[in-house]
């Protein structure tokens, strides 16, 4: 026992003495968390239109003006033609064309029906795709009003309308920042501990210092947790402040337990941690360690969950993302955070992560050969 304690006497005075580790574990997680949420957004907002209008009746400028007045489009201005048009789109000052043909009143009001152009730039499929939604959507809705005005005039028959109103559960007004915040700071925290600790062992072959702590009596055991137990600690200090940002910056209180927010980071660490000092136990250089964590890290996020939901992926994709501890710690933080869940609930995954842990710290010692 004392020698695991002074072996984790040295490693946080190695690590209190650089002050780039300091910046790297306190000062990076909480500009980032401040910075990320803003910018990782679901929402398409500024979507520019060109309008075309053949028609210049009351119609295609109530049509148009359903469209200016929406939250989500800027009209760019109005072309005589659809090559002028698509001359906007080319040029990148236009998202979507929205085409008005002749007669576009004459024939809703005589033939009950219409068709309308409309165009997306697909280069950014995103904006493109989900700006053309929402402009169809205005479009049906708008449609939905002229019939109803309709249905009050004595020559038209009363039209059955099916009105549907929706609620979003856990999250009612769809706050972006609480759906994002919680997935952000999970893949903050794996940043910290997997590159902190995959050069840790590293650090030790190229100052020589390894050599030293070879011939001495500590074993194997001792010396990976001496490795890992400080930046496990760390790890929670990284987490009570991403919280305590999130609460005082966003205003996200989690609706659940917050011990078991840290219990569950607590099994995690340990498991992400063992694949850091995995890593360096094979690295011979720091800028192996780095290069190999840093593509891990690549697909730990991409295919974490964090921006694209897992179900929606190839199910090749989704047997790796099963794989992906990441994945795990994002869905419990968000059922903790949005939904209230409980240990009852998150029992499944702990039980995963668990053997992650188990399976990793035991291959990282394993793997760790004393050479006298």
């Amino acid at each position: 026992m004392r020698k695991l304690i002074f072996l984790l006497i040295k490693e946080f005075q190695q690590i209190f003495r650089n002050p780039a580790i300091i910046r790297i574990i306190f000062v990076m997680p909480a500009v980032q968390l401040l910075v990320l949420p803003l910018a990782a957004d679901y929402e398409v907002k500024n979507v520019y239109v060109t309008v075309v209008d053949h028609d210049h009746s009351d119609y295609s400028r109530q049509l148009i003006e359903h469209i200016r007045s929406s939250n989500y489009f800027l009209l760019t201005g109005y072309a005589d033609s659809y090559q002028a048009a698509l001359k906007d789109v080319e040029d990148d000052r236009s998202d979507i064309i929205l085409e008005i043909p002749d007669g576009f009143e004459r024939d809703l009001v005589r033939d009950d029906e219409v068709t309308l152009n409309l165009s997306a730039n697909a280069v950014n499929g995103a904006k493109g795709g989900i700006g053309a939604a929402y402009a169809a959507s205005l479009i049906r809705q708008f449609n939905n009003e002229i019939r109803m005005d309709w249905a009050q005039l004595p020559r038209y028959s009363p039209i059955a309308m099916i009105e549907v109103t929706g609620s979003n559960w856990f999250n009612p007004d769809m706050d972006y920042a609480l759906f994002m915040v919680p997935g952000i700071l999970v893949i903050l925290l794996t940043m910290v501990g997997s590159f902190l600790t995959s050069i840790n062992i590293v650090y030790e072959k190229e100052t020589g210092t390894i050599e030293q702590i070879n011939v001495s009596p500590i074993r194997k055991y001792q010396f990976i947790l001496g490795k890992l137990i400080p930046f496990w600690l760390i790890g929670f200090v990284v987490l009570t402040i991403g919280l305590a940002i999130a609460r005082l910056a966003y205003g996200i209180i989690p609706e659940g337990s917050f011990g078991l927010i840290y219990l569950f980071a607590a099994v995690y660490l340990l498991a992400f941690l063992g694949i850091g000092l995995l890593l360096s136990t094979y690295a011979e250089t720091q800028q192996q360690a780095m290069f190999i964590a840093f593509f891990l890290m690549m697909v730990f996020i991409l295919m974490g969950g964090l921006y694209t939901s897992i179900d929606s992926m190839p199910e090749w994709a989704q047997v790796i993302a099963r794989l992906n501890p990441v994945s795990y710690f994002i869905e419990v933080m968000r059922m903790v955070v949005m939904k209230g869940s409980t240990i009852a609930d998150t029992g499944r995954h702990f039980a995963i992560i668990g053997g992650m842990a188990v399976f990793f710290n035991v291959w990282a010692i394993v793997n760790y050969r004393k050479r006298i």
